[in-house]
């Protein structure tokens, strides 16, 4: 039997003045999950969050923590801790007493905050650092400390709002790998905000997109990634090369459609003769070929316009005849590599028709 939700958002709206930033949201996000509000600026889910952690009310709608109704219960008083963007670690504190502080605050006897602290540092891995300032650390340990704090009160559900933006690439990566050990190692709920593709679909079980305030799609990020289910989700979720269509023949089998640029083609697929539709191809499904490549693809002639070296790999644009635009995603695995791509040169594009995503809305 699945276990109840630890947050249950029904039908939850906030509207400053006419703007609705959250539109009659519902979601329910399970015990000892890492979830994710992903989305562009200004799709509400920092609103979404601020509402969870109780800076914000709801102008209609419930939030129930643990089985609980947050009606009314004030933020100190609510089962979640929030980490946010800007660490907001006390600079004049060592970072034992910014991560006791909480506890101090909350009555906790003297006799147990010593041992809890050393316990929220060992697990954010900072030991040894409990004498030093904040101005004596790296981003990244600020960020520790942030969490240690966060941790320290052992809530049922951690908030963290951007937590890693203000960190360079290379640590931002690291710090991912290490939120999803600490929310396996403490066993709590996690909900991340973030506008960050990647680090969405690298750290949560399961990841809501957001636009305009509401909730596009709910699921795991290889389910979001390879079916989304609108266009906004498939062009938000990595890149995609996108073609516009119309179904033009049902049967049995599948779909026949005319997509200009590409020509007719057949998906398995269902659909409504007449009706206009999105294809999707990602572009590590394309395949670039100085031949034709055989087998019962679908293939476009083209020429490389534009090269784009990422080190491991490359993106490769081609411009079909139809001046259709096409990205292609190219592994670099040798250093001696033959056949190299040049702008300007002849090549074919290529995938088969099952890596086609049906975009209906």
């Amino acid at each position: 039997m699945s276990l109840a939700p630890i947050v249950r958002i029904e039908a939850v709206s906030k509207r400053f003045g006419g703007v609705a930033a959250v539109d009659r949201v519902s979601l329910a996000i399970r015990p000892n999950e890492f979830f994710a509000l992903l989305g562009p600026s200004g799709c509400g889910k920092t609103t979404l969050l601020r509402m969870l952690a109780g800076f914000e009310r709801p102008s209609e709608g419930r939030i129930l923590i643990d089985g609980e109704d947050m009606a009314g219960v004030v933020p100190n008083r609510r089962p979640v801790n929030m980490v946010f963007q800007s660490y907001a670690v006390f600079p004049h504190m060592t970072v034992a007493d910014n991560v006791a502080y909480g506890l101090k605050v909350s009555g906790v006897a003297r006799a147990e905050i010593g041992p809890r602290v050393e316990g929220a540092l060992a697990m954010v891995r900072l030991e040894g650092f409990e004498a030093r300032r904040p101005d004596q650390l790296s981003g990244g340990q600020r960020q520790r400390v942030a969490l240690a704090r966060a941790l320290v009160k052992r809530p049922k559900v951690l908030l963290l709002d951007e937590p890693l933006s203000a960190l360079d690439k290379k640590l931002r990566e690291e710090m991912q790998l290490e939120l999803v050990r600490l929310q396996q190692e403490v066993g709590i709920t996690f909900v991340i905000v973030t506008h960050d593709q990647e680090e969405a679909l690298s750290m949560a079980d399961r990841i809501a997109v957001m636009n305009r305030g509401k909730i596009l799609q709910v699921a795991p990020p290889d389910e979001l990634y390879e079916q989304p289910n609108c266009r906004m989700v498939a062009d938000f979720i990595g890149t995609t090369n996108l073609f516009p269509g119309r179904v033009l023949e049902c049967a049995a089998g599948g779909i026949r459609l005319a997509a200009p640029g590409l020509g007719e083609l057949r998906l398995a697929e269902d659909g409504s003769p007449g009706s206009e539709v999105g294809i999707a191809v990602r572009p590590e499904k394309v395949q670039i070929s100085h031949e034709r490549p055989a087998g019962e693809l679908i293939a476009l002639p083209g020429r490389i316009v534009q090269l784009a070296y990422f080190g491991d790999y490359s993106h490769v644009y081609v411009e079909t005849g139809d001046s259709v635009r096409i990205t292609c995603y190219r592994t670099n695995r040798s250093r001696r590599e033959t056949g190299a791509l040049a702008v300007g040169d002849a090549c074919w594009v290529s995938w088969h028709p099952a890596d086609c995503i049906l975009l209906t809305e």
